[in-house]
């Protein structure tokens, strides 16, 4: 099963951040622009944003290769930047919140017969997105990047944990996108029903600054 938080996933997520990475075409050009590659900078204390791409689920299955697990049309992510210097570099976020539908989610793992909710917990996490299109999620020293699934079933409710030590994804200038794909979880608790690891994939796009498509450089 997918979940939502899918990450967070992380999810995110479990989050997220920001697209494709174009060379920086002057050296003061910092990695995060928006209206275009090179644009203007993205400041300090912007609060970014993303929806799940049109056309496209946030999910949790319980293998890379499977399709059983939970699948969610509906996700957001806030992140807000906390530094962004010149390219080529590194900018870091913070993740603050990353949130699923759950009216929008389903699930297709026997024996359940809906999905009540997805969280992400132990935010904020950390992100960083590299001029070279590279995003990692970390989680604060100590902690972990968790999602929490609770899913209704023939015999009731039941709460399903899963934790990973990080996320990685990728970004693209292309749709200002996030993709994360198969990104392994760990159930650290939960019934039998709760599949022992969860993989989650999403595309997150357009990220935006106060409307703006942000760009990676």
């Amino acid at each position: 099963m997918r979940t939502r938080t899918l990450l967070t996933l992380v999810g995110t997520v479990a989050a997220l951040s920001i697209p494709a990475a174009v060379p920086a075409s002057a050296a003061d050009t910092p990695v995060l622009t928006t209206g275009s590659a090179g644009g203007t900078a993205v400041a300090v204390g912007d609060v970014l944003t993303a929806p799940l791409a049109g056309g496209t689920n946030a999910t949790l299955y319980s293998s890379a290769t499977g399709t059983s697990g939970v699948s969610c049309k509906s996700s957001t992510f806030t992140a807000t930047v906390t530094d962004n210097p010149a390219a080529p570099g590194t900018a870091t976020e913070s993740v603050g919140a990353q949130t699923f539908d759950s009216s929008s989610c389903t699930s297709n793992v026997f024996g359940v017969t809906g999905v009540t909710s997805i969280t992400v917990d132990n935010l904020p996490y950390t992100t960083t997105v590299a001029s070279d299109g590279t995003l990692t999620v970390t989680p604060a020293s100590g902690s972990t990047v968790q999602t929490t699934v609770k899913l209704k079933t023939l015999l009731g409710s039941i709460t399903c944990v899963y934790q990973a030590p990080s996320l990685t994804g990728t970004t693209s200038n292309s749709d200002a996108s996030i993709n994360f794909t198969n990104q392994q979880f760990t159930k650290v608790s939960g019934s039998s029903l709760c599949f022992n690891s969860g993989y989650f994939t999403a595309k997150y796009a357009p990220v935006t600054d106060n409307g703006a498509t942000v760009y990676v450089n």
